[in-house]
C-alpha cells in the first residue's frame, strides 16, 4: 500500500490548520475556495477573498495494487475492510494517467446501455468504461486546461461532461461530448469540445438535469455563490445570472416536490454555505431570493448535503465537526418540509470517527465517501423518529481511520446495473457492487 509524502501531509495540516480558523472566526472570509463557449460575460463583480493556496504537490504515491472480483468474505475483500459491498475493479491513479483523485460523476449512454465513471484527478479527468464491472477499462483522459489541482469537480447533462478546477488558473468550463467514448478501444487524450469562458476557476459544479441549468460554485465570479449557466444548447452554455450573497460551498437544485406549497414546481437549491445552511429560489435567474438559512449547534464547516427523494429532509455533512469538535462521525439531519422555516433535527452519529466528505441519496439509502474509513451506506426509515443504520461499508484507505483529509473523496450510486463507484485520492477509482 502507498505512503503518505511529508508535503502532502503538510497541505492536509494547513487546510486543517485554517479551517479552525474559519470555524472559530469568518467562515466566509479566510476559507479555500474550493477561451470561447459562448455566454454573454457577467459583469464585474466583487472577487471572493484569497483561498488558501496549497504548497507544491510531492511525486507521486506508490500505486496501490490492481484488484478484480474479490467478494467480501469474513469483513475482506482482498486487503480492504467490508461489510456486504463486493470489489469489482479497482484501478489506481497512475494506472488511469494521473497521481491524485478527486471527485467523480458517472455517466450511462443510453443508446448502447455502457457505463462510464469521470473521475478527477490532479492533472485532468479520467474515462473509464465499468459496464462490466469485473473488467473496468481505462479509456483516456481530458487534460487540465491550464494548471494541476487538487480541487476538480465534473458533472454530466445530455451527454455532455461540464469539467472545472479550482486553484488551477484561467481554467474555465471544460465542455467534453461524451458520445466520443463510444467504441474507444485504446485510451486516447482527448480535447474539450469548447471552454466556457465566464469564469475563470469554481470548486464544484451543481446540475439540475430537470431544468438544464448547472451552477458554478466557490468560485472568482459572483462573489463565490451561484454562477447560473444555461445549458439549452449543451456545446454552448450561456451565463444566466448571479446569487451573490453568500459563498457557496455546494448546492442540490431542483425542481421542488416537497410538501410546501408555495413552491411548488419553482427551481429551489439547498445549498451548503460553510458557515450555514440555506435554501434559495432560484426560479427567476435575473432574480433569485433566499427563502429561508438555518445554524446549528457545533457548527464547522457545512460542506455538502442531499434532499431525501420526498423532499422532506436533507442530510448535511459537516466537514470539519469531527475533529475540531472531537466528536464521531455525523450526519445532520434537517426537516425542510417548510421551506421558510428548516428545522434541525438532530445528528445521526456513525460508530466511526472519520471526517465525512460526499454524501448521496437513493431511495431510502445513503451514500457516504468519508475519507479515512471509505464508503458508508446507510438506510432510513422515518427520519423524525431517528430510524438510520449503518447497512454497510467498503474501506478503500485501510491504513486510516482517523479524522484526517484522505482517503475516499465521493460516491455516485446511480448507475442504472446498481454498479457503485467510488474515488480515493490516493487509491484511485474502486467499482462496487452492494450485496
Amino acid at each position: 500500500m502507498l505512503t503518505l509524502h511529508s508535503t502532502y501531509r503538510k497541505y492536509i495540516g494547513n487546510k486543517r490548520s485554517n479551517c479552525f480558523s474559519i470555524a472559530a472566526f469568518s467562515l466566509s472570509t479566510l476559507l479555500l475556495a474550493g477561451c470561447g463557449g459562448g455566454g454573454s460575460n457577467p459583469g464585474p463583480v466583487t472577487p471572493p477573498p484569497t483561498p488558501f493556496t496549497p504548497p507544491p504537490q510531492p511525486p507521486p504515491p506508490d500505486p496501490a495494487t490492481t484488484s478484480v472480483g474479490q467478494a467480501c468474505v469474513d469483513g475482506q475483500a482482498g486487503e480492504f475492510a467490508c461489510q456486504g459491498i463486493s470489489l469489482r475493479s479497482h484501478l489506481p491513479n497512475d494506472e488511469m494517467g494521473g497521481q491524485f483523485g478527486n471527485d467523480l460523476w458517472g455517466w450511462y449512454d443510453e443508446e448502447n446501455g455502457r457505463e462510464y465513471a469521470l473521475m478527477g484527478m490532479r492533472n485532468g479527468t479520467s474515462f473509464v468504461d465499468v459496464t462490466t464491472p469485473d473488467e473496468a477499462t481505462y479509456l483516456g483522459r481530458l487534460p487540465t486546461q491550464s494548471g494541476e489541482s487538487l480541487w476538480r469537480d465534473i458533472k454530466v447533462y445530455q451527454n455532455y461532461a461540464y469539467i472545472v478546477a479550482d486553484h488551477a488558473g484561467s481554467h474555465g468550463m471544460q465542455v467534453f461530448n461524451l458520445t466520443r467514448l463510444r467504441d474507444q478501444s485504446t485510451p486516447q487524450e482527448f480535447v474539450a469540445d469548447t471552454v466556457y469562458g465566464d469564469l475563470d476557476t469554481s470548486h464544484n459544479l451543481v446540475i439540475n438535469e430537470n431544468t438544464g441549468f448547472i451552477y458554478a460554485v466557490l468560485g472568482d465570479t459572483c462573489e463565490g455563490g451561484l454562477h447560473m449557466i444555461d445549458l439549452s444548447i449543451p456545446i454552448n452554455p450561456q451565463f444566466a445570472g448571479c446569487h451573490m450573497t453568500v459563498r457557496t460551498h455546494d448546492s442540490q437544485c431542483v425542481l421542488y416536490q416537497g410538501g410546501d406549497a408555495d413552491y411548488a414546481d419553482k427551481e429551489i437549491c439547498f445549498s451548503s454555505n460553510e458557515d450555514h445552511f440555506e435554501i434559495v429560489d432560484v426560479t427567476d435567474k435575473s432574480s433569485p431570493v433566499t427563502i429561508s438559512t438555518l445554524t446549528y449547534e457545533q457548527l464547522a464547516y457545512v460542506h455538502q448535503g442531499w434532499l431525501t427523494e420526498d423532499h422532506r429532509y436533507f442530510l448535511l455533512g459537516d466537514e470539519l465537526d469531527e475533529s475540531i469538535f472531537e466528536q464521531p462521525t455525523r450526519t445532520h439531519v434537517i426537516d425542510v418540509s417548510d421551506l421558510d422555516a428548516p428545522e434541525y433535527l438532530y445528528a445521526y452519529e456513525h460508530e466511526t470517527q472519520a471526517t465525512d466528505h460526499n454524501l448521496y441519496v437513493l431511495g431510502n439509502r445513503v451514500y457516504q465517501a468519508n475519507y479515512t474509513v471509505g464508503l458508508r451506506v446507510l438506510e432510513f426509515g422515518d427520519l423524525s423518529a431517528q430510524e438510520m443504520s449503518e447497512i454497510a461499508f467498503f474501506d478503500t484507505l485501510p491504513e486510516h481511520d482517523d479524522d484526517q483529509l484522505w482517503g475516499a473523496w465521493s460516491v455516485f450510486p446511480y448507475l442504472p446495473s446498481g454498479t457503485i463507484i467510488v474515488s480515493d485520492i490516493e487509491n484511485g477509482l474502486f467499482v462496487l457492487t452492494l450485496e
